[in-house]
């Protein structure tokens, strides 16, 4: 392991390098406009994978964006990780709340990465995080070797739902067959205190209109007489939560897994101080369903937020309008047992009937996954518990996350492998957010661990 650490430390500079010529690669799967860059994107990733000395490195396409594929197999009797990733970004909207345009990365000292930050849309989810395990790769490669087989999926749909993933699964089970489906994309408490993921929640996400009047209207001639459809939406938004922030949907809790006290203690445990927490948002105060406390909110109970909203004039300056549509997408984060078939129905059926009689909706149910819970007791756990204790100094914590990687519970059902969620991010890196950024201590030490997660995974196959 001192020779990986020697060959990280030669190389650091490079493996920055070629990860900052990937983030300037706006590969925004949500865009129609940005197809030629998301392909740009994939054959950029498959030529990594080609310089690697991978075998079988190919673009596989689907109907929406293709899938980068390469292998190493290197012994029939080691175990076989099967990496994930995906190489896709959030659309950077809005734009002019970037500090640096979010395809231009540069790296910037913060409070909390003194070291020093990548700023730039896909720094963290996932480019920097899946590159870590072609620059670990690398390193193992060229210092003994890589003790297990690897097979390397990095996609390029995660943003939009992975709509593709599952089909391409189901049709590739011998290619894609393996012990252990190994992803980073996933956060740990803080730069001191590593941590693992064993728990995500589920998404339903929606889309909602509203119309009124046939027409957009003159606000002073028609105002106060017919219906806003802004108004109503609005009314009807603030109607799916009751006075304890408890989601209103009929039966959208009957299926909610109930957590232990004991679980819900050694939740509580993970450092965490609410003040820093508040001031590091700019806010004053916390909202959340009554009853529980901000990291049971967010990693143990079903949520629903609106995730945009409009309608009628948004230009600049003034336009009295009575507008004659509104619209809102809305996500619903699930927790295990909830599954998102049923969760969008009952939404639907939920919306439609709040309505107003002088308004019509639509509803539309835009993509969804389900929750997953990752086993403790696994082998392939205790090997990620131990690599991170070696490179940390210290046994990383068990952790619930509040995000979705509807993926997961797939890989479960359709490969029949258990995930290791080994991701290096911080909760404040601005994921999905103007300023998204990656440290890079975190950068480097995911480069570092990985090689131990082999190490260790690979031996305690024999055992």
């Amino acid at each position: 392991m001192n020779a990986f650490n020697q060959y990280l430390n030669e190389n650091k500079q490079r493996f920055l390098d070629e990860l900052l010529e990937l983030l300037k690669i706006p590969s925004i799967s949500a865009d129609p406009a940005y197809a030629n860059e998301v392909h740009k994107m994939a054959q950029a990733t498959a030529e990594h994978m080609r310089q690697l000395g991978l075998d079988a490195v190919e673009l596989i396409p689907t109907e929406g964006h293709p899938i980068v594929y390469g292998e190493k197999m290197v012994d029939p009797k080691a175990p076989t990780v099967l990496v994930y990733g995906h190489y896709d970004v959030q659309p950077a909207d809005p734009l002019a709340l970037w500090d640096n345009p979010p395809f231009e990365p540069v790296v910037k000292k913060t409070p909390i990465h003194p070291e020093g930050a990548i700023f730039a849309r896909g720094a963290c989810d996932d480019k920097g995080q899946f590159f870590m395990h072609f620059k670990a790769y690398e390193t193992m490669l060229h210092n003994g070797g890589v003790p297990c087989n690897v097979k390397f999926m990095i996609e390029g749909e995660e943003e939009v739902g992975s709509v593709h993933l599952e089909h391409f699964c189901k049709e590739n089970k011998k290619k894609l067959a393996c012990d252990v489906v190994l992803i980073s994309d996933t956060s740990i408490i803080d730069n001191k205190t590593p941590s693992l993921t064993v728990g995500l929640r589920g998404l339903c996400y929606m889309e909602v209109e509203v119309t009124g009047p046939n027409r957009d209207l003159h606000s002073g001639v028609y105002g106060g007489a017919v219906a806003n459809p802004i108004n109503v939406l609005c009314d009807m938004i603030a109607s799916l939560h009751d006075k304890k922030r408890r989601i209103t949907v009929e039966g959208f809790y009957d299926d909610v897994d109930k957590v232990s006290s004991k679980e819900r203690a050694m939740m509580n445990e993970a450092p965490f101080n609410e003040k820093d927490y508040m001031k590091d948002l700019h806010v004053s105060g916390l909202l959340g369903e009554k009853g529980y406390t901000t990291l049971e909110r967010t990693g143990i109970r079903p949520t629903l937020d609106v995730n945009g909203i409009w309608g009628g004039y948004t230009g600049e300056g003034a336009k009295t309008v009575l507008p004659s549509k509104a619209f809102a997408k809305i996500s619903m984060r699930l927790v295990p047992n909830q599954k998102s078939k049923k969760i969008e129905k009952l939404f639907q059926k939920h919306f439609e009937s709040i309505a107003p009689e002088y308004v019509k909706v639509k509803v539309k149910a835009l993509h969804g996954g389900e929750a997953a819970v990752v086993p403790t007791t696994s082998v392939e756990y205790k090997a990620a518990e131990k690599a991170m204790e070696a490179s940390f100094g210290k046994k990383p914590l068990p952790q619930r996350g509040g995000g979705s990687i509807p993926i997961v519970a797939m890989f479960e059902e359709v490969l029949h492998a258990h995930s290791v969620l080994m991701g290096f991010g911080l909760d404040s890196d601005d994921i999905h957010s103007p300023n998204e950024h990656y440290g890079l201590f975190n950068y480097y030490k995911g480069i570092e661990t990985i090689p131990y997660f082999y190490q260790y995974y690979a031996d305690m196959k024999k055992k």
